[in-house]
């Protein structure tokens, strides 16, 4: 099941949540998906199995303009250094200082948050805009002080985010000591979505195929069988302490191959009028989205 939330473009201030029902979006009465997603896995199940019998011809795709799945996440923690090969870029490039014995992680705003399709203005100051196409996991029951062997329970689904980077930023905040806060979280630097794929549709999230594409040429291509700190160590890292409730989110950290880990970096950053696009080979799903001047 595909669980998105969104708006009418024909009345854009109306937040809606909807499943999709072949190449249409149903509505689903919640007030929210964070509401949908607290109701239980049980009403999920049931939601699902009468997806095709739900009333109405709902909203064709270029009707609805997408909003992030969960755009008020309680807590939208984004782990850090979890794959090898980009951990050696940012060695190579001075963005890390140390390396991690255990999970880390810093927090994205629900204001830098935007949705597929949505443009994305480059800051007037920024220069070395990069891409980090990661696998993001949702909760979907509370947790707290879980251990390892029953995390994944607490899973609803995935989706997937573009942490959009301001290199500059970054390596000023690193040298300072802090976790690269702003270069994160200016407004539009986190599209995410379209879809929560509920974990029924994904047969092992640890051999997914995710990708990164600009103007249509493909920038990265990794397995998400690389990372090194798997959802079951996270959750129960930062569990420990931390209580998550349903809508709250992990993303698990980029793949090697970003912009500033290349010879030609700056021929490769991203520029007012490119397409990024992120996707998951399977279950397929792509996040596009056109940077902008302001």
């Amino acid at each position: 099941m595909r669980l998105a939330t969104f708006s009418l473009r024909s009345s854009p201030e109306r937040q809606l949540v909807g499943v999709l029902r072949g190449d249409r979006l149903l509505e689903v009465d919640a007030p929210s998906m964070k509401a949908l997603l607290g109701r239980g896995r049980d009403a999920l199940d049931a939601l699902a199995s009468r997806v095709d019998r739900l009333p109405g011809p709902g909203h064709a795709l270029q009707d609805v303009r997408f909003l992030p799945p969960v755009p008020d996440a309680d807590k939208f923690l984004c782990v850090g250094k979890n794959y090898r090969t980009h951990l050696e870029e940012l060695k190579r490039t001075d963005l890390i200082k140390e390396l991690p014995s255990e999970p880390t992680g810093f927090v994205k705003l629900n204001d830098a948050l935007t949705g597929h399709d949505a443009e994305v203005v480059r800051p007037a100051s920024v220069t070395r805009l990069d891409y980090e196409p990661e696998m993001v996991f949702v909760i979907g029951k509370p947790a707290h002080d879980v251990k390892a062997d029953d995390a994944m329970s607490y899973v609803a689904g995935i989706t997937l985010l573009n942490d959009l980077t301001c290199r500059d930023t970054q390596k000023r905040e690193v040298a300072s000591g802090s976790r690269f806060w702003t270069a994160k979280n200016a407004p539009g630097f986190g599209p995410l979505g379209p879809f929560i794929i509920t974990m029924d549709e994904v047969p092992d999230p640890y051999d997914i195929w995710v990708t990164c594409s600009v103007n249509g040429e493909q920038r990265m291509r990794v397995n998400t069988s690389e990372q090194i700190w798997k959802l079951s160590r996270i959750i129960e890292h930062f569990s420990r302490l931390v209580p998550l409730v349903p809508g709250d989110m992990f993303s698990t950290g980029a793949p090697g191959g970003v912009a500033v880990g290349k010879a030609n970096a700056e021929d490769l950053f991203l520029k007012p009028g490119d397409v990024v696009e992120c996707a998951f080979e399977a279950p397929a799903m792509v996040l596009r989205n056109r940077i902008v001047a302001p």
